[in-house]
């Protein structure tokens, strides 16, 4: 599997019903809710089938099972396997944005590496696909950029300690190690953070 990266919008479909709602930005619509939900519902799906069977070993279906849907429905929001896992990768990274973004920066830095060091499809490729596991983590140097850009404003550090930082979280999801360890890292880490 190559390096994987968030999906680029898509463009409107053409013949779209005249009749059609215009979207609004920032906008909720009962549908988009409902699409959002089921999408949400199919990621967390996938994830419980890439923690249990690996990347390699899911296969659509099983994704579609662990998520209580039929196959077609995963296929209305996604063509393959990996488009599933690009998905799932964009909304952990989210979500760990999210989670840091929310906590004092000191606490923010131990719960990401708690995260990443516990996270199930992690821990599951690192033990049985660990060339996979590699291919996700592999980035370009612009990808790599704004993930040391995303956590800088998490964190609320400057960009050289946020670069640290996720180097240091990088080698976590390869190698969690051990939790004592990790917590005094992750401390005399937070002690450079902004109080």
């Amino acid at each position: 599997m190559a390096s994987v990266e968030p999906l680029p919008p898509q463009p409107a479909l053409p013949g779209w019903a005249p009749h059609a709602p215009a979207h609004v930005p920032g906008a909720r619509t009962r549908s988009g809710n409902a699409m959002g939900r089921t999408r949400s519902g199919l990621l967390d799906g996938a994830a419980r089938a890439f923690a249990e069977r690996g990347l390699r070993g899911s296969t659509m279906q099983s994704v579609a099972a662990a998520a209580g849907v039929a196959k077609a429905t995963l296929y209305n929001h996604f063509r393959t396997k990996d488009e599933v896992a690009r998905a799932l990768l964009a909304a952990e990274l989210d979500r760990l944005t999210a989670l840091a973004g929310s906590l004092p920066p000191s606490a923010a830095l131990t719960a990401l590496a708690e995260e990443v060091a516990a996270h199930p499809v992690l821990r599951r490729l690192a033990d049985l696909e660990p060339a996979v596991l590699t291919a996700l983590l592999t980035t370009t140097p612009q990808h790599w950029a704004e993930l040391v850009r995303r956590l800088a404003a998490a964190l609320r550090a400057d960009p050289t300690l946020a670069e640290l930082a996720a180097r240091w979280l990088l080698g976590l999801v390869l190698q969690p190690g051990d939790a004592g360890v990790r917590r005094t890292t992750g401390e005399r880490l937070a002690r450079l953070l902004p109080s």
